[in-house]
């Protein structure tokens, strides 16, 4: 297997766990809703909404972040960043991932494992409210979502060492709604001509197919 296809596999799982996650917040939107009705039509709040709401959003914060790694999506402070070179950006990253990101994200996976087992063991309770719910499962999802974050970082290490190498950025797995969002936009933009609007939809359309091509030409060559 390919260094390319190697990393295009955790692209895939760090996205597919990412989106299967992402539904949690349907679930979270219904009960939200279900227990505003309850509780201002029919005058019966439910006692440990407010954990279960929480325990949603947490899982579905925690669980998404391998995959807002592998969209390069996370906030970054790039004015001087965009300004560089490939080699230099890859050198900077690795730098930062060896430094921070390795020995933060080991603590997480550690820490919140034992924080875990601890609350499985003991069956850890919400306070929060009177006869709260268990925590526990909750609290698996700290070292589930730190493995998760660890194996896409180790794969961004493992782009930063191409990169240093051949001096371009590997392709990653792009999610395909992004071009999408781009076209529907300026198809109906008021404030965009129409040959503008064609060429910026050629351009999109140009940059997906040679961001392809590059990661084709680096698996022939591995």
């Amino acid at each position: 297997m390919t260094v390319q296809k190697v990393l295009y596999a955790v692209d895939e799982l760090s996205t597919w766990v990412g989106k299967a996650f992402a539904w949690l917040i349907v679930v979270l939107m219904t009960v939200v809703c279900v227990e505003v009705f309850k509780r201002y039509m029919l005058n019966a709040p439910t006692a440990w909404i407010f954990d279960a709401e929480n325990m949603l959003y947490g899982t579905l914060f925690m669980l998404c972040g391998a995959y807002t790694l592998a969209q390069n999506a996370h906030v970054r402070g790039d004015f001087l960043y965009s300004s560089m070179r490939p080699r230099m950006q890859a050198s900077l990253d690795l730098a930062l991932y060896i430094l921070f990101f390795l020995p933060g994200i080991a603590a997480l996976i550690y820490a919140g494992w034992t924080f875990a087992v601890d609350s499985f063991r003991i069956n850890e309770h919400s306070t929060v409210t009177a006869e709260g719910p268990p925590v526990w499962q909750f609290k698996f999802m700290i070292p589930l979502a730190g493995t998760l974050v660890m194996i896409q970082g180790l794969a961004e290490i493992i782009r930063c060492v191409v990169c240093l190498r051949t001096g371009e950025w590997p392709s990653r797995l792009k999610d395909v709604a992004e071009i999408d969002v781009v076209e529907e936009q300026l198809a109906h933009s008021e404030y965009v001509d129409e040959e503008a609007r064609k060429a910026a939809i050629e351009r999109a359309h140009e940059i997906d197919e040679v961001a392809r091509q590059r990661g084709m030409a680096g698996d022939l060559q591995k």
